[in-house]
C-alpha cells in the first residue's frame, strides 16, 4: 500500500504519467483478485467493502423492482437482509427461506420458493457467525434451470475454501478486504460476463460504469496482494486448530455443545452456546485475559436482541445469547488454542457460579 500513499497517489483515470501508474497498479489488482476467484479481470468491480458489494449486487440487479420477487436466507448477512429490505419498500417481494438446525439451506426449498417473478437468488457461500457452508453449486444449477440470477455473499468463505465463481456457477459473488488480511474499506463484487448491473450510486464512469467514484488504489492494491497471498493458505492447519479448541472445551465445560453442522464449514470458525450464563459476561471475561472473542455479528455488537442466525436455526433466546462465535487467523498456534481452552474452562465456571440462571443441579 506505501508506495499509493505516496509517489503513485495519481487518480487511475487521469491520462497524465501519476495517473497511468496509479491505474497499472489497479489492474494488476484486479487480475490478483480475479486470479482468487477464477474469472476474468473485467469482471471485478472494487467498491469499499463487502456491505456495498452485497447491496450492488441485490439492488443493482433487481432495480427497478416493482413487481420483481427476491429469494434470499433467514440467516444471510444484514447487508444481504437490508439491500432485501429495501426491495420490499420499493415494491418488490421477497421470500425468506428457513435453513433448520443444521444452519444450511435445502435447494429444493429454493426450487420450490420460484416464481416467474423471481429476478434473483441471494445465499451466502459461508455464514458469518456459524461457519457453515451453503450448497451454491447445486443452487446454481436451479438458478440457471429457471433463468434467475445467483448471487453469494462470500465474505466469509474467501481465502479460506475454494472461491471458484465458475465451479459455483454464480452470477455475482461478494468479497470484503479485511476478512483476508486486507485493509477495512475495500472489498470487490464479481460480475459474470452478460450480467447487468444498475449502480447503486451515480458520478463518472468508473468501473465500466457499475461503480462511480475514483477508486481507492491504495485499498485495491492491498486486496490484490492479499488475494494472492489467500490462495495460498493452509486451510488444513486451521481446521485441526478449531477442532482442537472445539475437542478441549467440550471435554471440560459440562452443559455445552456446537451450534450448526459441524460437517460442510469454513475451517477457522467455531460457534459455541454455554448454558446458564450471558454470552456478554463471557465475551469480556475473555478480553481481560487477552482473547477476542464475539456473541454475534460485529455488525450487531450493542444489539440486546439475540442472534437472528441463531434464533434462525431453532436456538431458544436463552441459548442464543448464551452462545459465543471463536474465530481463528493465520497467526494463532496450538499454544493460543490451549490458553484460550484454560480461559474459556476458568470464565466459564467462575461466571456460572455468580450468574442467576444457573440451577442448583449444574
Amino acid at each position: 500500500m506505501l508506495p499509493c500513499l505516496s509517489e503513485v497517489y495519481g487518480n487511475p483515470s487521469s491520462i497524465h504519467h501519476f495517473g497511468q501508474m496509479a491505474k497499472q497498479r489497479l489492474e494488476l489488482a484486479r487480475r490478483q483478485v480475479a486470479a482468487l476467484l477464477n474469472c476474468r479481470p473485467r469482471e471485478i468491480v472494487f467498491g469499499s467493502g463487502g456491505t456495498e458489494a452485497d447491496n450492488l449486487a441485490v439492488l443493482g440487479s433487481v432495480r427497478p423492482c416493482q413487481g420483481k420477487h427476491v429469494i434470499t436466507t433467514a440467516i444471510e448477512h444484514p447487508a444481504v437482509l437490508g439491500a432485501c429490505a429495501e426491495v420490499e419498500r420499493e415494491g418488490g417481494e421477497v421470500t425468506y427461506l428457513a435453513v433448520g438446525g443444521s444452519g444450511v439451506v435445502d435447494p429444493d426449498d429454493v426450487r420450490r420458493a420460484l416464481r416467474p417473478k423471481t429476478a434473483l437468488v441471494s445465499v451466502m457461500h459461508a455464514n458469518n457467525e456459524l461457519g457453515t457452508l451453503q450448497p451454491i453449486a447445486e443452487i446454481a444449477k436451479i438458478t440457471r434451470e429457471a433463468g434467475v440470477l445467483l448471487h453469494s455473499d462470500g465474505v466469509q468463505a474467501a481465502g479460506k475454501v475454494s472461491n471458484n465463481v465458475a465451479a459455483l456457477g454464480v452470477d455475482l459473488y461478494s468479497i470484503s478486504g479485511h476478512k483476508i488480511y486486507a485493509p477495512k474499506g475495500i472489498g470487490a463484487l464479481f460480475v459474470r460476463k452478460g450480467v447487468s448491473l444498475r449502480p447503486t450510486q451515480h458520478g463518472g464512469h468508473h468501473e465500466g460504469d457499475r461503480r462511480a467514484g475514483t477508486e481507492n488504489v491504495a485499498g485495491a492494491v492491498a486486496l490484490g496482494k492479499a488475494a494472492e497471498c489467500a490462495a495460498q493458505a493452509d486451510a488444513g492447519r486451521m481446521a485441526e486448530l478449531r477442532d482442537r479448541l472445539e475437542r478441549g472445551i467440550l471435554e471440560r465445560v459440562a452443559y455445552c455443545g456446537v451450534n450448526g453442522d459441524r460437517g460442510a464449514r469454513v475451517p477457522n470458525t467455531t460457534n459455541l452456546y454455554f448454558d446458564y450464563l450471558e454470552g456478554e459476561s463471557l465475551v469480556i471475561a475473555l478480553d481481560l485475559r487477552g482473547f477476542a472473542v464475539s456473541s454475534g455479528s460485529a455488525c450487531s455488537s450493542g444489539s440486546v436482541e439475540p442472534s437472528h442466525v441463531l434464533l434462525a436455526i431453532g436456538l431458544t433466546p436463552e441459548r442464543a445469547r448464551a452462545s459465543i462465535r471463536f474465530s481463528l487467523g493465520a497467526s494463532n498456534t496450538a499454544d493460543h488454542v490451549d490458553e484460550l481452552i484454560d480461559a474459556v474452562a476458568e470464565s466459564v465456571a467462575r461466571l456460572r457460579k455468580i450468574s442467576p440462571l444457573t440451577p442448583a443441579h449444574a
